[in-house]
Parts: structure tokens; sequence; C-alpha cells
């Protein structure tokens, strides 16, 4: 995963202005991980959010769960440097992390481990290792919640989904400049289908598997940890 790193070090600091733009459906996507955490508004809850990038989902996270406490991992400096400005105001509830989490372990004892637009970037085989991973980093109960770009199921398929995003985004009025970075870092994506990772959830044990959001190439779904065995100690991200 070295090279994305490279590829999102570089695109750090533009990386937010044309989101919207390069996200049809941008408000539904992310909402849809916010509605999918089945938690108070009041929760003390623990979130680990991989790939976290500049900070966009731990920021709204944060907004609607004003007690949560958010652990952000990327594998890119420069992202991560964009979400400590992002967050400033917000000190004493987040945590930065610098590494990857395809290769390395995961902090445990969160309530919800979340993902936007990352694992795509992983082998299948390392998608897999990752969900495993997860599945550990949950408390038992807890909620994995994965928003992320997903593969037709046959060529044909994902050359309509292809066809269609680049449709939508020239249509919001993406600048070529910022299409063309969309485009270049779209190079290291490793799709993998939604019925293939929802079965993959299945076999890492996690229960409840569901997708609650599929617009052509995105979607969100999410599982959750079975309560047998709940422990109430914690780890501090």
């Amino acid at each position: 995963m070295a090279g994305v790193g490279v590829l999102f070090d570089e695109a750090a600091e533009d990386y937010d202005r044309a989101r919207r733009q390069l996200v049809p459906g941008f408000d539904g996507f992310y909402g849809a991980v916010l509605e999918a955490m089945p938690f108070g508004v009041e929760e003390e809850i623990r979130v680990l959010d991989l790939g976290a990038g500049t900070g966009l989902l731990g920021a709204m996270i944060a907004e609607k769960f004003p007690r949560s406490r958010v652990t952000l991992v990327d594998i890119s400096v420069e992202m991560l440097r964009v979400a400590r400005r992002r967050l400033a105001d917000k000190n004493g509830r987040f945590g930065f992390y610098v590494m990857d989490y395809a290769r390395k372990p995961l902090p445990d004892g969160y309530d919800a481990v979340v993902s936007a637009l990352s694992i795509h970037h992983l082998t299948d085989g390392d998608k897999r290792e990752v969900f495993e991973k997860t599945h550990d980093a949950l408390l038992p109960g807890g909620y994995f919640i994965n928003a992320d770009q997903v593969a037709g199921a046959t060529p044909q398929e994902d050359a309509r989904y292809r066809q269609w995003w680049l449709e939508r985004v020239r249509a919001a009025g993406v600048g070529e400049r910022d299409l063309g970075a969309a485009l270049q870092r779209m190079r290291a994506d490793k799709n993998a289908t939604l019925k293939a990772q929802l079965g993959w959830m299945e076999e890492t044990g996690f229960e409840s598997v569901a997708c609650n959001y599929n617009d052509h190439c995105f979607a969100v779904y999410n599982g959750r940890k079975a309560r047998r065995g709940f422990s109430p100690e914690r780890m501090d991200g």
C-alpha cells in the first residue's frame, strides 16, 4: 500500500476541494455511515477510522456523537496533517496514527470501526485480512461500517459503472485538474464486488451483515460482532 500513500501525500492539500463533485450522492453516501451507527447521540463511544485521510468522516462522527472519541489511522502523513488542522478545535477527542493498517495489527476495544473510500485499494486477500483484524478490534456487539467503491458483477457492468461516474462528475462541474487527479488515483483501485465483500464479512464471523446504501459503484455495508464473551475492558487509542 506504500505507493498509494505517496499518491495521497501528493493530493492531501487539494483532496477535499472537489469531494462533493467526485462522490455522486455525497450526502447519502456519508450519511449512510452515520445511520448505520446504532448508538445514542450522548453515548461515550470509541471509534476507529481506517484510512481516515483528511478526517472528513471522523469530523462527521464527532459532530453527531459529541461524546465520542475517534482514532484516525492513515498511511499518509500529509493526509493526517490536514486532519489535525480540521479537528484542532476538538483536542482530546482524537488520536492520529500514521500506519499501514493492512500490514500492522490494529488496536482493540472499539465500539465501531469505520472506513470510507480506502479498503478498495487493497487486494482481495488483504481485504479479507483487514475484515478479520477489524473483527478482532471490536468489542463484542461492536459494528464495522465500510463506505467504499465496489466493482460491477461483470466486466460489462463495471464498465457501465465507470461511464456513469464520469457522466455524473462532469455534470457536477468538476474541473479538469481535479478529474485528472482523481483518475490518477483510481489507477491504484482494486475494487471487489459487493457480493464478495458481504460474503467475506460473514466468513469472518460478522452477524447481521447488510448493505444500507448502494448506488452503482458506491456502497455502504456493515456487520456486527457477536456479543458472546463480552468484556468491559477497553484500550485507549
